[in-house]
Protein backbone atom coordinates (compact mmCIF):
# COMPACT_ATOMS: atom_id res chain seq x y z
CA UNK A 1 0.00 0.00 0.00
CA UNK A 2 3.03 2.53 0.93
CA UNK A 3 4.73 1.65 -2.22
CA UNK A 4 1.59 2.18 -4.78
CA UNK A 5 0.61 5.75 -2.64
CA UNK A 6 4.23 6.93 -2.82
CA UNK A 7 4.72 5.90 -6.65
CA UNK A 8 1.44 7.29 -7.27
CA UNK A 9 2.62 10.48 -5.31
CA UNK A 10 5.71 10.68 -7.56
CA UNK A 11 3.99 10.84 -11.17
CA UNK A 12 1.79 12.78 -10.09
CA UNK A 13 4.21 15.65 -8.76
CA UNK A 14 6.10 15.20 -12.12
CA UNK A 15 3.15 15.32 -13.95
CA UNK A 16 2.82 18.79 -12.18
CA UNK A 17 6.58 19.92 -12.66
CA UNK A 18 6.14 19.03 -16.81
CA UNK A 19 2.75 20.14 -16.59
CA UNK A 20 1.71 16.55 -18.04
CA UNK A 21 2.80 13.06 -18.92
CA UNK A 22 4.84 12.17 -21.80
CA UNK A 23 2.78 10.29 -24.50
CA UNK A 24 -0.60 11.46 -22.26
CA UNK A 25 -3.08 13.66 -23.13
CA UNK A 26 -2.99 15.00 -19.44
CA UNK A 27 -2.77 18.06 -18.10
CA UNK A 28 -1.74 18.88 -14.50
CA UNK A 29 -5.41 18.23 -13.60
CA UNK A 30 -5.76 14.92 -15.31
CA UNK A 31 -2.72 14.11 -13.91
CA UNK A 32 -3.86 14.93 -10.43
CA UNK A 33 -7.33 13.71 -11.25
CA UNK A 34 -6.16 9.78 -12.45
CA UNK A 35 -3.95 9.84 -9.49
CA UNK A 36 -6.55 10.11 -6.88
CA UNK A 37 -8.68 7.40 -9.37
CA UNK A 38 -5.51 5.02 -8.86
CA UNK A 39 -5.47 5.25 -5.38
CA UNK A 40 -9.17 4.52 -4.83
CA UNK A 41 -9.14 1.78 -7.59
CA UNK A 42 -6.30 -0.07 -5.51
CA UNK A 43 -7.88 0.47 -2.26
CA UNK A 44 -5.10 2.58 -1.01
CA UNK A 45 -7.49 5.14 -0.49
CA UNK A 46 -11.47 4.49 0.54
CA UNK A 47 -14.01 6.57 -0.77
CA UNK A 48 -14.76 7.22 2.83
CA UNK A 49 -11.01 8.57 3.36
CA UNK A 50 -10.93 10.27 -0.25
CA UNK A 51 -14.07 12.28 1.00
CA UNK A 52 -12.54 13.51 4.17
CA UNK A 53 -9.18 14.29 2.78
CA UNK A 54 -11.14 16.83 0.44
CA UNK A 55 -11.46 20.36 2.54
CA UNK A 56 -14.86 21.45 1.07
CA UNK A 57 -14.63 24.84 3.03
CA UNK A 58 -12.30 25.38 0.63
CA UNK A 59 -13.55 24.48 -2.21
CA UNK A 60 -16.62 26.12 -1.36
CA UNK A 61 -14.96 29.07 -1.06
CA UNK A 62 -13.41 28.97 -4.14
CA UNK A 63 -16.56 27.83 -5.77
CA UNK A 64 -18.68 31.01 -4.39
CA UNK A 65 -15.89 33.20 -5.20
CA UNK A 66 -15.61 32.24 -8.90
CA UNK A 67 -18.92 32.58 -9.32
CA UNK A 68 -19.18 36.20 -7.76
CA UNK A 69 -16.20 37.13 -10.13
CA UNK A 70 -18.40 35.68 -13.03
CA UNK A 71 -21.61 37.85 -12.29
CA UNK A 72 -18.93 40.75 -12.83
CA UNK A 73 -17.33 39.70 -15.83
CA UNK A 74 -20.73 38.82 -17.62
CA UNK A 75 -22.30 42.58 -16.37
CA UNK A 76 -19.16 43.80 -18.28
CA UNK A 77 -17.66 45.17 -14.98
CA UNK A 78 -14.44 44.13 -16.19
CA UNK A 79 -14.12 45.41 -19.72
CA UNK A 80 -15.88 48.87 -18.60
CA UNK A 81 -13.44 49.48 -15.86
CA UNK A 82 -10.15 48.51 -18.12
CA UNK A 83 -11.86 50.06 -21.38
CA UNK A 84 -12.10 53.14 -19.51
CA UNK A 85 -8.76 53.49 -18.03
CA UNK A 86 -7.33 52.68 -21.39
CA UNK A 87 -8.84 55.66 -22.74
CA UNK A 88 -7.82 58.18 -19.89
CA UNK A 89 -5.20 60.92 -21.10
CA UNK A 90 -2.26 59.37 -19.03
CA UNK A 91 1.23 59.50 -20.67
CA UNK A 92 2.04 55.65 -20.78
CA UNK A 93 4.57 55.12 -17.56
CA UNK A 94 1.51 56.62 -16.07
CA UNK A 95 -1.08 54.52 -18.22
CA UNK A 96 0.90 51.69 -16.39
CA UNK A 97 0.87 52.69 -12.93
CA UNK A 98 -3.35 53.09 -13.12
CA UNK A 99 -3.26 50.02 -14.78
CA UNK A 100 -1.30 47.60 -12.15
CA UNK A 101 -2.99 49.53 -9.40
CA UNK A 102 -6.35 49.00 -11.16
CA UNK A 103 -5.73 45.31 -11.26
CA UNK A 104 -3.74 44.73 -7.48
CA UNK A 105 -6.66 46.19 -6.22
CA UNK A 106 -9.42 43.81 -8.23
CA UNK A 107 -7.37 40.66 -7.28
CA UNK A 108 -7.16 41.36 -3.95
CA UNK A 109 -11.34 41.45 -3.78
CA UNK A 110 -11.66 38.96 -6.46
CA UNK A 111 -9.84 35.45 -7.79
CA UNK A 112 -7.13 36.83 -10.05
CA UNK A 113 -6.88 34.40 -12.86
CA UNK A 114 -10.34 35.84 -13.86
CA UNK A 115 -9.51 39.25 -13.55
CA UNK A 116 -6.70 38.04 -16.22
CA UNK A 117 -9.16 36.30 -18.57
CA UNK A 118 -11.66 39.06 -18.75
CA UNK A 119 -9.15 42.11 -18.54
CA UNK A 120 -6.57 40.72 -21.04
CA UNK A 121 -7.92 41.14 -24.55
CA UNK A 122 -9.86 44.86 -23.51
CA UNK A 123 -6.14 45.65 -22.56
CA UNK A 124 -5.00 44.46 -26.05
CA UNK A 125 -7.03 46.54 -27.80
CA UNK A 126 -6.64 49.83 -25.89
CA UNK A 127 -2.98 49.84 -26.76
CA UNK A 128 -3.78 49.13 -30.34
CA UNK A 129 -6.08 52.17 -30.39
CA UNK A 130 -3.62 54.05 -28.41
CA UNK A 131 -0.61 52.87 -30.27
CA UNK A 132 0.66 51.36 -27.61
CA UNK A 133 2.69 48.59 -27.46
CA UNK A 134 0.82 45.78 -25.59
CA UNK A 135 3.91 43.49 -23.82
CA UNK A 136 4.49 45.84 -20.86
CA UNK A 137 1.25 46.53 -19.99
CA UNK A 138 0.18 42.96 -19.97
CA UNK A 139 3.39 41.62 -18.48
CA UNK A 140 2.01 44.00 -15.73
CA UNK A 141 -1.42 42.58 -15.89
CA UNK A 142 0.65 39.38 -15.21
CA UNK A 143 2.53 40.80 -11.89
CA UNK A 144 0.15 42.59 -10.62
CA UNK A 145 -2.47 40.10 -10.52
CA UNK A 146 -0.39 37.60 -8.42
CA UNK A 147 1.41 40.39 -6.15
CA UNK A 148 -2.49 42.14 -5.49
CA UNK A 149 -3.91 39.04 -5.00
CA UNK A 150 -1.35 38.16 -2.18
CA UNK A 151 -3.05 40.73 -0.47
CA UNK A 152 -5.79 38.78 1.24
CA UNK A 153 -7.14 35.28 1.99
CA UNK A 154 -9.53 35.63 -1.40
CA UNK A 155 -7.12 36.83 -4.11
CA UNK A 156 -6.40 33.33 -5.11
CA UNK A 157 -6.85 29.80 -4.64
CA UNK A 158 -3.59 29.07 -2.69
CA UNK A 159 -4.48 31.97 -0.42
CA UNK A 160 -8.20 30.40 0.17
CA UNK A 161 -6.55 27.11 0.51
CA UNK A 162 -4.01 28.05 3.49
CA UNK A 163 -7.43 30.57 5.24
CA UNK A 164 -9.38 27.52 4.90
CA UNK A 165 -6.87 24.83 6.47
CA UNK A 166 -5.14 27.00 8.74
CA UNK A 167 -8.38 29.39 10.17
CA UNK A 168 -6.64 32.71 9.49
CA UNK A 169 -8.41 35.76 10.48
CA UNK A 170 -8.96 37.68 7.04
CA UNK A 171 -8.35 40.26 8.72
CA UNK A 172 -5.13 39.72 10.75
CA UNK A 173 -3.96 38.64 7.36
CA UNK A 174 -4.76 41.82 5.61
CA UNK A 175 -2.92 43.63 8.45
CA UNK A 176 0.30 41.79 7.54
CA UNK A 177 -0.17 41.48 3.50
CA UNK A 178 -1.09 44.47 2.26
CA UNK A 179 1.86 46.37 3.04
CA UNK A 180 4.08 44.03 1.22
CA UNK A 181 1.24 43.45 -1.48
CA UNK A 182 1.38 47.17 -2.26
CA UNK A 183 5.03 47.67 -2.18
CA UNK A 184 4.97 45.01 -4.35
CA UNK A 185 2.58 46.81 -6.92
CA UNK A 186 4.61 50.04 -7.06
CA UNK A 187 8.00 47.75 -7.42
CA UNK A 188 6.21 45.76 -10.56
CA UNK A 189 5.76 49.48 -12.30
CA UNK A 190 9.58 50.46 -11.33
CA UNK A 191 10.97 46.91 -12.99
CA UNK A 192 8.57 47.56 -16.13
CA UNK A 193 8.73 51.58 -16.48
CA UNK A 194 12.82 51.28 -16.16
CA UNK A 195 12.62 47.81 -18.77
CA UNK A 196 10.48 49.51 -21.33
CA UNK A 197 11.57 53.27 -21.01
CA UNK A 198 11.52 54.88 -24.37
CA UNK A 199 9.71 51.77 -25.97
CA UNK A 200 6.01 52.18 -25.27
CA UNK A 201 4.78 52.83 -29.39
CA UNK A 202 3.89 50.85 -31.91
CA UNK A 203 1.50 51.05 -34.92
CA UNK A 204 -1.87 51.95 -34.46
CA UNK A 205 -4.47 48.90 -35.25
CA UNK A 206 -7.94 48.77 -34.06
CA UNK A 207 -9.25 46.86 -31.40
CA UNK A 208 -12.18 44.09 -30.88
CA UNK A 209 -15.32 45.47 -30.92
CA UNK A 210 -17.49 45.77 -28.48
CA UNK A 211 -19.78 43.47 -27.01
CA UNK A 212 -17.84 40.58 -28.32
CA UNK A 213 -17.69 37.57 -26.80
CA UNK A 214 -14.53 38.62 -25.04
CA UNK A 215 -15.80 42.27 -24.49
CA UNK A 216 -19.50 41.77 -22.87
CA UNK A 217 -21.36 45.00 -22.88
CA UNK A 218 -21.55 46.98 -19.69
CA UNK A 219 -24.71 46.58 -17.87
CA UNK A 220 -25.40 48.71 -15.10
CA UNK A 221 -27.79 46.89 -12.65
CA UNK A 222 -25.67 43.34 -13.21
CA UNK A 223 -22.66 45.02 -12.02
CA UNK A 224 -23.98 46.86 -9.87
CA UNK A 225 -25.67 43.54 -7.74
CA UNK A 226 -22.28 42.05 -8.33
CA UNK A 227 -19.83 44.73 -6.95
CA UNK A 228 -23.01 44.92 -3.61
CA UNK A 229 -22.20 41.56 -3.11
CA UNK A 230 -18.60 41.47 -3.19
CA UNK A 231 -19.02 44.37 -0.84
CA UNK A 232 -21.35 42.45 1.63
CA UNK A 233 -18.95 39.44 1.49
CA UNK A 234 -15.79 41.47 2.24
CA UNK A 235 -17.43 43.08 5.20
CA UNK A 236 -18.67 40.18 6.07
CA UNK A 237 -15.35 38.64 5.87
CA UNK A 238 -13.51 41.29 7.57
CA UNK A 239 -16.34 41.85 10.93
CA UNK A 240 -18.12 39.07 11.43
CA UNK A 241 -17.65 35.30 13.07
CA UNK A 242 -19.58 33.80 10.12
CA UNK A 243 -17.68 30.87 8.03
CA UNK A 244 -16.32 32.46 4.72
CA UNK A 245 -17.26 29.70 2.64
CA UNK A 246 -20.82 29.81 4.19
CA UNK A 247 -20.65 33.82 3.10
CA UNK A 248 -19.07 33.00 -0.79
CA UNK A 249 -21.86 30.20 -1.29
CA UNK A 250 -24.57 32.63 -0.14
CA UNK A 251 -23.59 35.25 -2.27
CA UNK A 252 -23.46 32.84 -5.39
CA UNK A 253 -27.04 31.62 -4.53
CA UNK A 254 -28.00 34.74 -4.73
CA UNK A 255 -26.16 35.40 -8.29
CA UNK A 256 -27.53 32.21 -9.50
CA UNK A 257 -31.38 33.76 -9.03
CA UNK A 258 -31.16 35.62 -12.07
CA UNK A 259 -33.77 36.88 -14.64
CA UNK A 260 -30.85 38.33 -16.91
CA UNK A 261 -28.12 35.94 -17.02
CA UNK A 262 -28.62 31.63 -17.68
CA UNK A 263 -27.37 29.76 -14.57
CA UNK A 264 -25.11 28.28 -17.50
CA UNK A 265 -23.32 31.16 -18.72
CA UNK A 266 -22.34 32.11 -15.11
CA UNK A 267 -21.19 28.48 -14.29
CA UNK A 268 -19.87 28.22 -17.85
CA UNK A 269 -17.63 31.10 -16.16
CA UNK A 270 -16.23 28.73 -13.34
CA UNK A 271 -13.20 27.03 -13.73
CA UNK A 272 -13.96 22.91 -12.50
CA UNK A 273 -10.76 22.09 -13.43
CA UNK A 274 -8.98 24.12 -11.05
CA UNK A 275 -11.36 22.44 -8.91
CA UNK A 276 -11.14 19.03 -9.48
CA UNK A 277 -7.28 19.21 -9.37
CA UNK A 278 -7.63 20.53 -5.56
CA UNK A 279 -10.09 17.37 -5.29
CA UNK A 280 -6.86 15.11 -6.48
CA UNK A 281 -4.07 16.77 -5.21
CA UNK A 282 -6.10 16.60 -1.30
CA UNK A 283 -6.52 12.41 -1.96
CA UNK A 284 -2.71 11.87 -3.03
CA UNK A 285 -1.48 13.75 -0.32
CA UNK A 286 -3.49 11.96 1.78
CA UNK A 287 -2.27 8.95 1.06
CA UNK A 288 1.29 10.31 1.00
CA UNK A 289 0.54 11.59 5.04
CA UNK A 290 -0.88 8.58 5.71
CA UNK A 291 2.35 6.15 4.92
CA UNK A 292 4.48 8.57 7.42
CA UNK A 293 7.33 9.45 5.19
CA UNK A 294 6.45 13.19 5.22
CA UNK A 295 7.34 13.23 8.83
CA UNK A 296 10.19 11.13 8.23
CA UNK A 297 11.24 13.36 5.68
CA UNK A 298 10.55 16.33 7.56
CA UNK A 299 12.91 15.08 10.39
CA UNK A 300 15.92 13.72 8.15
CA UNK A 301 15.93 17.19 6.42
CA UNK A 302 15.83 19.20 10.48
CA UNK A 303 18.83 16.68 10.91
CA UNK A 304 20.69 17.65 8.65
CA UNK A 305 20.21 21.54 9.02
CA UNK A 306 17.48 22.23 6.95
CA UNK A 307 14.36 22.74 9.39
CA UNK A 308 11.43 23.59 7.69
CA UNK A 309 9.64 24.14 10.91
CA UNK A 310 12.11 27.52 10.78
CA UNK A 311 10.60 30.57 8.77
CA UNK A 312 13.36 30.73 7.04
CA UNK A 313 13.90 27.77 5.12
CA UNK A 314 9.91 26.94 4.80
CA UNK A 315 10.30 30.41 2.85
CA UNK A 316 13.00 29.02 0.55
CA UNK A 317 11.47 25.83 0.41
CA UNK A 318 7.80 27.65 -0.60
CA UNK A 319 9.75 29.41 -3.39
CA UNK A 320 11.57 26.49 -4.75
CA UNK A 321 8.53 24.19 -5.40
CA UNK A 322 6.25 27.04 -5.95
CA UNK A 323 8.32 27.24 -9.68
CA UNK A 324 8.96 23.79 -10.03
CA UNK A 325 5.32 21.60 -9.41
CA UNK A 326 3.40 25.45 -9.15
CA UNK A 327 2.24 27.06 -6.39
CA UNK A 328 -1.66 25.47 -5.59
CA UNK A 329 0.53 21.82 -5.29
CA UNK A 330 3.80 23.47 -3.58
CA UNK A 331 0.93 24.72 -1.24
CA UNK A 332 -0.70 21.57 -0.65
CA UNK A 333 2.79 19.58 0.28
CA UNK A 334 3.70 22.37 3.05
CA UNK A 335 0.58 22.72 4.32
CA UNK A 336 1.58 19.87 7.41
CA UNK A 337 4.56 21.39 8.38
CA UNK A 338 3.19 24.88 8.97
CA UNK A 339 2.06 24.58 12.39
CA UNK A 340 3.50 28.00 13.30
CA UNK A 341 1.47 31.25 13.69
CA UNK A 342 3.90 33.14 11.19
CA UNK A 343 3.46 29.95 8.79
CA UNK A 344 0.17 30.33 7.30
CA UNK A 345 0.84 34.09 6.05
CA UNK A 346 4.52 33.06 5.53
CA UNK A 347 2.77 30.47 3.01
CA UNK A 348 0.53 32.67 1.51
CA UNK A 349 2.77 35.46 0.61
CA UNK A 350 5.71 33.26 -0.49
CA UNK A 351 3.64 30.87 -2.68
CA UNK A 352 2.09 33.48 -4.65
CA UNK A 353 4.66 36.28 -5.13
CA UNK A 354 7.27 33.24 -6.66
CA UNK A 355 4.46 32.26 -9.02
CA UNK A 356 6.13 35.64 -11.37
CA UNK A 357 9.14 34.02 -11.72
CA UNK A 358 8.37 31.87 -14.77
CA UNK A 359 4.97 31.90 -16.57
CA UNK A 360 4.60 28.22 -15.30
CA UNK A 361 4.78 29.80 -11.73
CA UNK A 362 1.16 30.88 -11.62
CA UNK A 363 -2.32 30.37 -13.80
CA UNK A 364 -2.52 34.31 -14.00
CA UNK A 365 0.48 34.17 -16.22
CA UNK A 366 -0.48 31.67 -18.23
CA UNK A 367 -3.67 32.96 -18.94
CA UNK A 368 -2.00 36.40 -19.62
CA UNK A 369 0.56 34.28 -22.44
CA UNK A 370 -2.47 32.70 -23.69
CA UNK A 371 -5.02 35.41 -24.24
CA UNK A 372 -1.81 37.48 -26.09
CA UNK A 373 -0.48 34.17 -28.26
CA UNK A 374 -4.31 34.50 -29.14
CA UNK A 375 -4.28 38.11 -30.71
CA UNK A 376 -0.71 37.25 -32.60
CA UNK A 377 1.34 38.93 -29.92
CA UNK A 378 4.05 36.49 -28.39
CA UNK A 379 5.37 36.79 -24.59
CA UNK A 380 8.16 34.27 -24.55
CA UNK A 381 9.75 32.63 -21.69
CA UNK A 382 12.97 34.96 -21.88
CA UNK A 383 10.35 38.33 -22.40
CA UNK A 384 8.62 37.32 -19.15
CA UNK A 385 11.74 36.51 -17.29
CA UNK A 386 13.21 40.00 -17.76
CA UNK A 387 10.34 40.87 -15.96
CA UNK A 388 9.41 38.44 -13.87
CA UNK A 389 12.72 37.78 -12.17
CA UNK A 390 13.50 41.27 -10.75
CA UNK A 391 10.00 41.83 -9.73
CA UNK A 392 9.80 38.37 -7.86
CA UNK A 393 13.35 38.75 -6.21
CA UNK A 394 11.72 42.54 -4.54
CA UNK A 395 8.93 41.39 -3.78
CA UNK A 396 10.02 38.67 -1.95
CA UNK A 397 12.65 40.69 -0.18
CA UNK A 398 9.43 43.04 0.85
CA UNK A 399 7.48 39.90 2.15
CA UNK A 400 10.58 38.74 3.86
CA UNK A 401 11.56 42.00 5.81
CA UNK A 402 7.76 42.24 6.68
CA UNK A 403 7.11 38.53 7.62
CA UNK A 404 10.56 39.01 9.89
CA UNK A 405 8.95 42.05 11.62
CA UNK A 406 5.59 40.37 12.43
CA UNK A 407 7.31 37.03 13.50
CA UNK A 408 9.19 39.27 16.41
Amino acid sequence: MHTTAVLVFAVVYLGMLLGELPKLQLDRTGVALLGALVLMITGVVTLEEASDAVHLPTLALLFGMMVLSAQLRLGGFYTAITDRLERAPLSAPALLAALIGLVGLLSAVFTNDIVCLATAPVIIAGCRERGLAPIPFLLGLACAANVGSAATLIGNPQNMLVGQVRGLSFSAYLAVAFVPSALGLAATWLVIALRYRGRWTTDPRPGAAAGSPDRPPFDRWQTTKGLVLAGVALLAFLVLPWPRELVALGAAALVLTSRRFHSSQTLGLVDWELLVLFVGLFVVNHALLETGLVREAVAGLARQGVDLERPGWLFAATVVLSNTVSNVPAVMLLLPVAAAPIDGPLLALASTLAGNLLIVGSIASIIVVEQAAGEGIVIDWRTHARVGVPVTLLTLVIAGGTLWIAGG
